[in-house]
């Protein structure tokens, strides 16, 4: 007769034999009748990806011990790039345990840690090396032909003093995905929420190696119209963390993926997209639309691109700048010039070099056509503006609004202070806030149809305005501007090739109400740096540097010309020493539609 085994007995066992065969593995780890823990080194267990939502991330876990004095490298591969930092006692408690950052995906990582364990007043000092594979970073599948995978990097030149960086991408998948942008507001109408694209952000080194990533679907839900958007206004906060929004959302995380909030929207405000600013005074600033806004007609729509809310550390509305009444949403002289196969949100490259008739525009307004449309008027996408910088010596915000190719200062009293951007089509009590351009010796530079004499120019449907804090004062501002160039002089040249993108930098004399241009690049590269869209320009403290990323350069390929070679996209990123304009570090990245990108600061994140 077959002898039977009662099931607990044999899984009580397995456990047996199991802890007997392998007592190595319980050394350090928690145990317990059935189950160890394998420990590598002399604290506790590895834990890849601790939050889900980080997968080049881990945690060693202090197994109960108390750490001090912890540094952490990742050592590189045969001439990669080393990555290490301390930790400081408040991440070694929020994490219980050492925060692992860096890790190569689809790699044995190897990591060294060097610590003081203390355990009943008696500390040692250890240094262990631990070993442990990292699967390959994932993103979606667009269905379409021209994806590739992401972020496949060249080092074109990295100078050796900025061969530490380690930049964050924040781009989009190349195609729309089909599952998402399947729903619209209708009540009120209009509105951006079908601007829902996945997302594809980490970070990189200069070696072109991927260092992060973040799981944007285990965040948001391109199928749920209250979690879908695509991810965008990423900024490193002073404590080290990432802060962006998406749709309906803005959210903080750290760089270990530990979610800190994510927050719905105030009810008043819907689509977010562009700019989230974490200011000086402590409150946010968020690029939004309204979501309930009665037009002069008495027509209710969701707007478009053309409110700033600021929001205090609770949630909470504190002020708002609703631009459709700050300035004049029927301006249509810039709209009227833009390149139609690069209008965000629709990036048509079978438009390209077509441009909007006055007619057409004046037949929109009277429509219902309400929403991500490019028109005049509330409710469409007059304004589209892409960033907003806090001025703390005025109270201020300084906005960069693409669909009028101008960045604008407005103070507390929704007035405006200045506009730099071309006088062409503003009407009384705007006109007279337009910057006058001037030259190094302070005289007066002559403009006419939106053209400048000499090496001034303005910029056109240009992307970020960010005031250089350590520069400026209350009465000087510099000003960092990525000038992407469509529209340029009020007009479509003649030939696609002719089109240039730029990175300036102007000094503002907000007492004479005068601009002068002190520093640009990108208009000798040409058309093979051309980004039609999106795009940044930020200056660098802890290097003096200025960051110029052209992360649409290709986008419109074989279409925008005869002459221009096909190929897909390829943004370059580059960063300037302060005042050159040969770049210290420049990147290529194929097959990317990029939006933004910057420096991260690991000692940032670990040692506050």
């Amino acid at each position: 007769m077959k002898k039977i085994v009662p099931i607990c007995a044999a899984v009580a066992a397995a456990a047996m034999m199991l802890s007997i065969s392998t007592p190595a593995m319980a050394m350090g780890g928690p145990s317990g009748p059935h189950v160890t823990y394998p420990v590598q080194g002399n604290i506790g267990e590895v834990i890849v990806n601790p939050y889900k939502v980080a997968p080049l991330t881990a945690v060693i876990r202090d197994a109960g011990y108390d750490l001090s004095d912890v540094t952490v490298r990742i050592v590189p591969k045969t001439n990669g790039q080393e990555i290490t930092y301390k930790v400081s006692r408040t991440e070694l408690k929020t994490h219980a345990g050492i925060p692992v950052f860096g890790l190569y995906p689809d790699w044995q990582n190897t990591v060294e840690v060097s610590y003081t364990r203390t355990f009943q007043g008696k500390s040692e000092k250890f240094k262990d090396t631990y070993r442990f594979y990292v699967p390959s970073v994932y993103t979606v599948s667009t269905g379409m032909p021209n994806q590739v995978k992401p972020f496949e990097v060249k080092p074109v030149h990295v100078d050796p003093d900025f061969s530490d960086r380690l930049y964050l991408i924040n781009s989009q998948l190349m195609s729309t995905m089909p599952v998402g942008s399947r729903f619209v507001w209708n009540n009120p109408s209009g509105g951006a929420v079908e601007w829902a694209f996945n997302s594809n952000i980490g970070i990189i080194d200069t070696k072109g190696e991927v260092r992060w990533w973040l799981l944007d679907q285990e965040i948001g839900d391109n199928e749920n119209p209250w979690k879908s958007g695509y991810f965008m206004g990423f900024q490193q906060t002073k404590d080290g963390a990432l802060t962006w929004g998406y749709g309906q959302n803005y959210c903080k995380y750290d760089l270990i993926g530990r979610k800190v909030y994510d927050r719905r929207l105030p009810s008043g405000y819907s689509d977010f997209s562009h700019s989230f600013d974490n200011a000086q005074n402590g409150h946010s600033f968020l690029r939004v639309g309204s979501a309930d806004y009665r037009r002069a007609d008495g027509r209710r729509v969701h707007t478009v691109r053309d409110v700033i809310v600021e929001i205090d550390q609770d949630g909470r509305v504190v002020d708002d700048f609703r631009l459709m009444e700050i300035l004049d949403p029927y301006r249509d002289n810039v709209i009227k010039t833009l390149d139609q196969g690069a209008v965000c949100l629709n990036i048509d490259a079978s438009k390209a070099g077509q441009t909007i008739s006055a007619a057409e525009l004046a037949e929109m307004d009277k429509s219902d056509n309400f929403g991500d449309v490019v028109g005049v008027g509330a409710g469409r996408n007059w304004a589209h503006v892409n960033s907003v910088d806090y001025d703390p010596t005025d109270d201020s915000i300084i906005i960069s609004s693409r669909h009028q190719s101008a960045a604008i200062k407005i103070g507390r009293d929704k007035k405006v202070k200045w506009i730099l951007g071309a006088p062409d089509g503003w009407k009384k009590g705007w006109a007279e806030k337009v910057l006058q351009p001037v030259d190094k010796d302070g005289k007066p530079i002559k403009c006419e149809n939106g053209k400048c004499e000499g090496n001034f120019d303005w910029t056109w449907t240009q992307h970020t305005a960010y005031r250089i804090d350590e520069m400026s004062d209350a009465n000087t501002l510099i000003l960092s501007v990525f000038d992407n160039g469509d529209g340029r002089g009020l007009e479509q040249p003649a030939l696609a090739e002719e089109k240039y993108t730029r990175g300036v930098i102007y000094k503002i004399d907000q007492k004479k109400m005068t601009v002068q241009q002190l520093w640009e690049v990108g208009k000798d590269l040409g058309h093979e740096y051309f980004s039609p869209v999106t795009g940044i320009t930020k200056y660098m403290a802890d290097k003096n540097s200025v960051v110029v990323f052209y992360s649409t350069a290709g986008l419109l390929g074989p279409s925008a010309g005869p002459n221009v070679k096909e190929e897909p996209a390829h943004p370059y990123l580059t960063e300037y020493r302060w005042g050159e304009t040969k770049p210290a570090v420049e990147l290529k990245i194929n097959s990317v539609m990029g939006y933004q990108a910057f420096p991260i600061s690991v000692e940032q994140a670990f040692t506050h």
